[in-house]
């Protein structure tokens, strides 16, 4: 009989850690996405400056997307080792992304009427 052992680089987390990480991932690039067709609606009110919200928003999601599996990977396989290490540089360009969209949106109102 074979003892119940994961495949190489899986994880035998009971929790399922990297399957909440990565729906927590999941759930911010969905709001992300939301929030780009938000500010599609703010395109007549605002003018054209308010692409530049709607285009970081789609990056930092699609970004987030092109790099799910990646960080699920390095997760499982940190788990199986029991070395894991925290994903600062994802959580930092999260952070900038979303200080970017506050600081244009600023910048957008404080304009003015972009008619």
């Amino acid at each position: 009989m074979r003892p119940n052992h994961p495949p190489t680089g899986m994880h035998r987390d009971a929790g399922l850690q990297p399957e909440r990480t990565t729906l927590a991932w999941g759930r911010t690039m969905m709001a992300l996405v939301t929030v780009s067709a938000i500010f599609l609606r703010w395109l007549p009110h605002h003018g054209f400056p308010i692409l530049a919200l709607f285009a970081v928003a789609v990056a930092a999601a699609a970004a987030i997307y092109f790099t799910q599996r990646r960080r699920y990977s390095t997760s499982s396989q940190g788990i199986a080792q029991e070395k894991v290490n925290a994903d600062i540089s994802s959580v930092l360009w999260t952070a900038f992304a979303a200080a970017a969209m506050g600081a244009i949106g600023i910048a957008i109102v404080l304009a003015g009427d972009g008619r």
